[in-house]
Parts: C-alpha cells; sequence; structure tokens
C-alpha cells in the first residue's frame, strides 16, 4: 500500500465525529506518529520534518509553561512570517493556552491596541523583535525569547483540553470603525479543516502554500490543511517578493496547492502564461475578494487543463462560508461572483431588509445559520453590538454577512457586493469608520470622509476627502506618512480630495455628492518638474500608465502618487522590458521616483541582460500582454487602472 493510501485509509478510520471532538495539537500529534520523517514544512534552505517540527514546539511550549503554568490564557507571537512562527502557535496550543499572532510588519499602534486589548501576559518572539515587544508592551509586557529555549527534547507536552476551549484570538476590523477580537475554538477550526480536507482532497502528497499573514484567519486554513494532514507546507513572505516572481517558486518549490486574493491571482496569471512548468499544481484556491470575469478568462488561459479554481466566500467570524470547485469549462454569470454552495453546516438565505427570506433569484443580505460559527467576540461589551444573534433551536444562530447576493433554483449563491461600508481592498477587509477616524487624528483636518470606487478593470481603491484648516493645509506626503503610524499599508487611500467643506443632508454626509477622482497630480512637498531626458519621459509613461495619474513629475514620490506593493511589481516589469535590465522589486523602494530610477538605469546600462536570460525573465515578469508591451515600447501610453484587490 502506498503512503497516500495508507493516509486514506488511516484518515478514513475516524469519522466526522472523532475528526473535529478533539484538540488541533491531538490531531497534529498523531500525524507525527504516523509521518515522523516526511516534510512538514520548508521556507527557503530551512526544512523540517513532523518529528523535528514537533520537538520544536514541545521545547517551546514547555517554556510557555515554566513562565505561566497551566490554564487557558492569550499568549501573543511576534514573529516574522516563517517556520518559527508555526511551532510558536502548535507550542502554545500544546501549553492548553490560545494564541494571538501579530504581525512586525503592522502599525504599531494597531499592534500595541491588539496587545493591549487582549490582556496577553506573555508575549512570545525572537532575538529579532524583542525591542518590538518592548516598546508595543509599554514594558509592562513580559516576553519569552524562544532562540534563549534550551535545546532538551521534551516529549508529552499536549495538555488535553475540551474541543470548546479557545485556540486563537483574531483582531478585525468591524462595522464599529475599531478592531474587535474575534475568538475561534478547536472545534470550529477542526470542522473547518475536515470540510477543506474532503473539498480539496488534499493527502500527504500535496505541497500547499502559505502566503498569507498568520495576524489574518486566512491563514490558519492553509496550514492547518497540510500540517494535520501529512502534507508539506511551504510559507513564503510576499512582502520581500514580486508577484511576477511567484511563478518561479511556485515551480521550483513544486506547489501543488496555493491560496491566493484575487488581486495577487491576477499577477500570477499574467506572469504565468501557460507556463507548462505549473503543472504539479492542481489548485488555485481565490479569497478575500469577488471575482470577476476577467480572472476567470485568466484561468482558462494561463493554466493547464486539470489544475481546478476553487472559489470561497467567508468572514473572521463564520470561516468558511460558500465553496465552488471550477474548471475551465464553466461559464462565467452575466453579473456579480460566483461563490458556490453553502459548506457543510452552514444555511445560507438572503433576507430583504426587513429579515424576511426572499425567492430564489431576488437580490439580498446573505445570511448564514449554522451552529459552527466563531462568532464570540472577545470584549463582550464590543460583541453586543455586533450583527450576530444567539438562536435556541439545535444550538445554531444567525450571521448577517453586511454582503448581498442571490441565489438560484439549485441553491448555488452569487455574491452581488458589499451592502454596508466594510470593503475588500487588494484582498483585506478594511471599514471605512477606522480609516476616516485616523484621517480626523490629524491636528490640520476638521472633517473627512473615505470611499471604495471601483475601476472597470482592476477593483476597489480608497480616495479621501478631507477639510483641511485654512492656516496649514498638509500635504498628500504628510497625510500619507501620518496614516502609516496608526494604519496597514492596504487602508491607506490611494488619492486624497481637498474640499472647502464636505456635502451634507439633514446634517448627514451625502456620499453621493463628493465628485469622482480625476486622477490629477495631487498636493504633493515636491513642485512638478518635467522629464529631462529619453529615459525620464519612457518612465514616465510607465509610471502614469500604471498609477493612472497625469501628470506626474520626475521627482514625484511613487507611494505618495497611491503606488503600493502590487503596483511597484508592475512598474518594475515594464522597465525591466523596456530598459533589458535586470532589477529585483527593491529598486523601486531605493529608487521611487523617475529622476533617480533614470540615474540607476543610467549606472547599469553595461549590465544589459542577455537575450536568453531577458527571454527568461519575460517569461516570468511578464505582467502585461504583448500587444501592451509593445504599445508602451512605442511611446503609446497604456492607460492602465492601479490594481487593487487576504481574508
Amino acid at each position: 500500500m502506498t503512503d497516500s493510501a495508507f493516509h486514506r485509509a488511516e484518515m478514513a478510520a475516524d469519522s466526522p465525529i472523532e475528526q473535529i471532538d478533539q484538540s488541533i495539537p491531538a490531531r497534529f500529534e498523531k500525524i507525527v506518529r504516523m509521518y515522523p520523517s516526511r516534510l512538514a514544512l520548508q521556507m527557503g534552505d530551512r526544512r523540517l520534518t513532523y518529528d523535528e517540527l514537533n520537538r520544536y514546539a514541545n521545547r517551546i511550549s514547555h517554556a510557555i509553561l515554566e513562565r505561566r503554568g497551566p490554564g487557558s490564557e492569550p499568549i501573543a507571537l511576534l514573529f516574522e512570517h516563517g517556520i518559527d512562527a508555526i511551532a510558536a502557535i502548535f507550542a502554545v496550543l500544546k501549553a492548553g493556552k490560545f494564541f494571538l499572532a501579530l504581525d512586525p510588519a503592522s502599525p504599531p499602534v494597531r499592534n500595541g491596541r491588539a496587545l493591549a486589548d487582549s490582556g496577553t501576559p506573555l508575549v512570545v518572539t525572537n532575538t529579532c523583535h524583542e525591542s518590538l515587544v518592548e516598546s508595543l508592551g509599554s514594558g509592562l509586557v513580559p516576553s519569552l525569547n524562544i532562540d534563549t529555549v534550551c535545546e532538551s527534547d521534551p516529549t508529552g507536552s499536549v495538555l488535553h483540553r475540551p474541543t470548546t476551549d479557545i485556540a486563537v484570538l483574531t483582531y478585525t476590523s468591524g462595522s464599529t470603525g475599531e478592531p474587535k477580537g474575534v475568538v475561534q475554538t478547536h472545534r470550529h477550526l477542526l470542522h473547518s479543516f475536515r470540510i477543506q480536507t474532503d473539498e480539496m482532497k488534499i493527502t500527504i502528497d500535496d505541497r500547499i502554500s502559505l502566503l498569507h499573514s498568520l495576524s489574518f484567519a486566512t491563514a490558519y486554513s492553509n496550514f492547518l490543511a497540510a500540517l494535520l494532514n501529512g502534507a508539506a507546507l511551504f510559507p513564503l513572505d510576499m512582502k520581500t517578493v514580486a508577484h511576477s516572481e511567484l511563478t518561479s517558486w511556485v515551480s521550483g518549490q513544486k506547489i501543488t496547492v496555493i491560496h491566493l486574493p484575487p488581486t495577487s491571482f491576477r499577477e500570477f496569471a499574467e506572469s504565468s502564461g501557460a507556463n507548462l512548468r505549473l503543472r504539479p499544481l492542481r489548485l488555485i484556491r481565490l479569497s478575500g475578494a469577488p471575482i470577476t470575469e476577467r480572472d476567470f478568462k485568466l484561468y482558462q488561459t494561463n493554466f493547464p487543463v486539470g489544475t481546478l479554481l476553487n472559489i470561497t466566500m467567508g468572514s473572521t467570524e463564520l470561516r468558511g462560508i460558500c465553496s465552488v470547485m471550477l474548471d475551465q469549462h464553466y461559464i462565467f454569470p452575466p453579473e456579480g461572483a460566483p461563490v458556490g454552495y453553502a459548506r457543510p453546516g452552514k444555511k445560507v438565505t438572503i433576507l430583504d431588509d426587513l429579515g424576511r427570506a426572499v425567492e430564489s433569484g431576488q437580490v439580498g443580505e446573505i445570511a448564514v445559520r449554522s451552529k459552527y460559527t466563531d462568532g464570540e467576540y472577545w470584549q463582550p461589551s464590543v460583541g453586543a453590538k455586533t450583527p450576530i444573534q444567539r438562536i435556541t433551536e439545535h444550538e445554531e444562530r444567525l450571521f448577517l454577512t453586511g454582503d448581498l447576493g442571490k441565489k438560484l433554483d439549485d441553491g448555488f449563491v452569487i455574491h452581488l457586493g458589499r451592502k454596508d461600508f466594510i470593503v475588500k481592498i487588494r484582498g483585506y477587509r478594511v471599514d471605512l469608520g477606522e480609516v476616516e477616524r485616523a484621517l480626523l487624528a490629524h491636528p490640520q483636518l476638521i472633517a473627512a470622509a473615505v470611499v471604495a470606487w471601483n475601476r472597470e478593470s482592476a477593483g476597489k481603491y480608497l480616495t479621501a476627502y478631507v477639510v483641511a484648516r485654512e492656516s496649514s493645509i498638509p500635504t498628500v506626503n504628510q497625510l500619507r506618512r501620518f496614516l502609516s503610524e496608526m494604519l496597514a499599508d492596504f487602508m491607506i487611500p490611494s488619492g486624497f480630495i481637498f474640499l472647502p467643506s464636505l456635502p451634507l443632508t439633514n446634517g448627514k454626509l451625502d456620499r453621493s455628492a463628493l465628485p469622482r477622482p480625476d486622477r490629477k497630480r495631487p498636493n504633493l512637498d515636491s513642485p512638478y518638474t518635467p522629464a529631462r531626458g529619453d529615459d525620464e519621459v519612457r518612465l514616465l509613461r510607465i509610471w502614469q500608465a500604471v498609477l493612472d495619474v497625469h501628470p506626474i513629475g520626475i521627482y514625484d514620490n511613487f507611494f505618495d502618487l497611491g503606488g503600493h506593493s502590487l503596483a511597484a511589481s508592475r512598474v518594475i516589469s515594464r522597465v525591466i522590458q523596456a530598459f533589458q535590465l535586470a532589477l529585483p522589486i527593491k529598486a523601486l523602494f531605493d529608487a521611487p521616483t523617475v529622476a533617480e530610477m533614470a540615474t540607476i538605469i543610467a549606472q547599469n546600462q553595461t549590465k544589459r541582460a542577455s537575450n536568453e536570460e531577458l527571454a527568461r525573465m519575460l517569461n516570468e515578469l511578464d505582467s502585461m500582454s504583448e500587444n501592451e508591451a509593445e504599445k508602451q515600447l512605442a511611446g503609446d501610453t497604456v492607460r492602465e487602472s492601479q490594481e487593487d484587490g487576504h481574508d
């Protein structure tokens, strides 16, 4: 019997109830006993087998117990994306506690709020981030440095806890404009894990990507699907690589299952170009934002027959709600986005504004009934304001998603957009109220409103409308720097429009009266300066095409013009094609103005890539069609919208 066949037989021996009626570390240790020498984790040159990962987690777990003793409580984790963070998660759970994963790259204000709100008595970290822990906790929260944990080899560290115990605390923005802590139990996570295992047909032969930050609930489904099934997990920090480099990574690591937000998928698909090296990739999973017909066509034309497309809709509170597995023969709906059928244990209903169920084909709010909800909030005062209502029958709950949709006769759900002001930007959930509150904290602003606009081929992007004090009007540079101290990158508006006053109706903001952005050059610190030579002219055309801002001066900072990591990847790809130079994505961060980039190009004129190398790079980095590339090189302005697009 092959390993895969043995795995299927062994897992089949567990009934659905047995698979979820246990703790996560208990399930993990069963897998460790079955496959001790199989690869569990690999990131770069670092590899851990299941036995090595288990022993590593045990050492950290014992260190936590020595510091805190037994008992359920939140333990914060502060690590860069990778192996140490995953080992620490299992360590916390083995100690009978629950974890709160913080991303060191997130704004200190947000991390500090989560740390304070959670009341964690301990932060587990490494030497690299000890000073950050000190600043976030104001020196009041003790830390455990795993780099100092002794190399002993303890065993039997799993403390058996009820499956109804909390496993993870995740902070998500909500309708109040303040981040909320959502708790999830072992039972609910394992219920979702079992469904995904069956849905995606995970086996020990799979090699699964982990691209989402561990501070987001979306990441848990990936590492549990891998490490509770004996598969191999491959973390990759997307903040350090260009999306156009993803094809090479997927091919080199022989990834079989990849999970992306739709906007990252667009970059990945366009750079793949029907690459036959991706043939091991059997499943592409998309979540975090509705897909478009353009996304589906990219899937149809750029991936081998046999590679399936899995579309999922979920939330932090409910995890997976709907899902569908598509192949290249699917016919995309004329409106909206397909999200599929309700997952096992979930009942999807479409409600009108009065809370009544509507008939098939009619539009309303997507509501979910289920006893598998993680709809408990860490602060009861916050939970009282949420749209989750307790239902006595069968311990089910009703969750109002805030999403509009309709259900077809066979139960298939079509997503038709957001009902409220919680929007998805580049795949991330953003509450407009939180962004507005951050803007109003600026001392030179007296009023602010934020609107999510849509572009034809891109997705949503944020525009801020601000009213400044007449005595001191801030520049866009100043506003972006101010917001970067409080908000994540994806929450910072792409554009800023200064108004003498906000339009009001009966004392309330009239959002429909706000002017649509015209994509003109914003008010920046530096004055407009035109191009001085051919290289700068060509670079300006690239900048303007990607950002859709006109005009742009040679000293204008790419990021102050609304640029972000996705747009940066596209700019570098086009610069490589235009100048035949091998430039890393980091070049745009080092030289964010046209003038600085032109200097780099001039300094590297003698280092042009060979024809063979250029052909290889274009195959991997080509983020635009051949026709678009020819137009760009010919001097035409390719008007292309900024790509905005993890749960």
